[in-house]
């Protein structure tokens, strides 16, 4: 395999290995709560992270962190406190995010809309050894959030009041999970792109509900399947010289379309046998 010779094939993925497992971890819980559209709302927000990066001479990844989670935060209080809906919350960061990006990025020296397009829809040219470090110290993160208090982040998710009543730190716990949305956002934008990594938050959710019964092994198959995904459409990119954004999602719809196909007739057998289990426990009543 002649694209491990290149080093910037090597940070690339590394890098989307780390998207892949980070964005539908945190994206299990999303769509769980439904708000699975809110990493696009985080996404936007990003952009004008990305163009002060830029303005400011620092680095964009964590200016993009940085204003990422100050957006999510926002987001997250004005939906706990109810002052407005939660679609005109995530409206303001879509196009308040966008907006401020654009005029930013024109006002930086030398800087132009051209300067987002790589941070947009990814490209894997543009992973620098930086880039990787800081997306596995923000990956890191994410994996100790979302798999180390799956417990508590499920029981928020089903029913904040029940979770409320049993002593959970609710508010906590919702802002954490917003907090680590935003993270996520800023770690897939490298190789995703800040414009479908909602869909890596999303679609092998999707797709591993469609087999899947509890939610352990929703939050495990859909991290699986989005490394493959990461993994294989970053390759692709290396040979066809395409945005690895789009391959990697068309990867993941596709998996969902197998997934869906799949299920039809795992639903039935598993239909089948909750009937058979059940005459049996009748015939068994009936001889007591």
């Amino acid at each position: 395999m002649d694209l491990l010779d290149y080093a910037f094939m090597q940070r690339a993925l590394i890098a989307a290995a780390l998207v892949g497992i980070t964005a539908p971890a945190i994206g299990t819980y999303l769509v769980q709560r439904r708000q699975a559209i809110m990493g696009d709302g985080i996404g936007h927000v990003a952009m004008t992270g990305v163009a002060l990066g830029f303005l400011l001479n620092t680095s964009p990844v964590w200016m993009a962190t940085l204003v990422a989670v100050i957006g999510a935060v926002g987001m997250e209080l004005i939906r706990s406190r109810g002052k407005t809906s939660g679609d005109i919350a995530l409206a303001m960061l879509f196009y308040g995010g966008m907006a401020g990006g654009v005029m930013i990025i024109n006002l930086a020296p030398g800087g132009s809309t051209a300067n987002l397009t790589s941070y947009l829809f990814g490209s894997i040219t543009t992973v620098s050894a930086e880039d990787t470090i800081t997306a596995t110290v923000l990956a890191v993160f994410v994996i100790a959030v979302t798999v180390g208090l799956r417990r508590q982040l499920f029981a928020v998710c089903q029913d904040e009041e029940f979770a409320r009543v049993t002593g959970l730190p609710v508010r906590f716990l919702n802002l954490l999970m917003a907090v680590t949305a935003a993270v996520t956002v800023t770690v897939a934008m490298r190789i995703v792109g800040l414009l479908l990594v909602s869909a890596m938050m999303v679609i092998p959710v999707a797709a591993a509900q469609r087999v899947t019964r509890g939610f352990t092994a929703t939050l495990g198959l859909a991290m699986l399947i989005g490394v493959l995904v990461s993994l294989s459409g970053t390759a692709a990119t290396y040979y066809v010289n395409a945005p690895s954004g789009g391959a990697i999602v068309l990867l993941a719809i596709a998996v969902f379309i197998v997934m869906s196909a799949v299920s039809t007739p795992l639903a039935r057998r598993r239909a089948r046998a909750a009937r058979a289990a059940e005459e049996v426990c009748t015939r068994d009543d009936v001889k007591v």
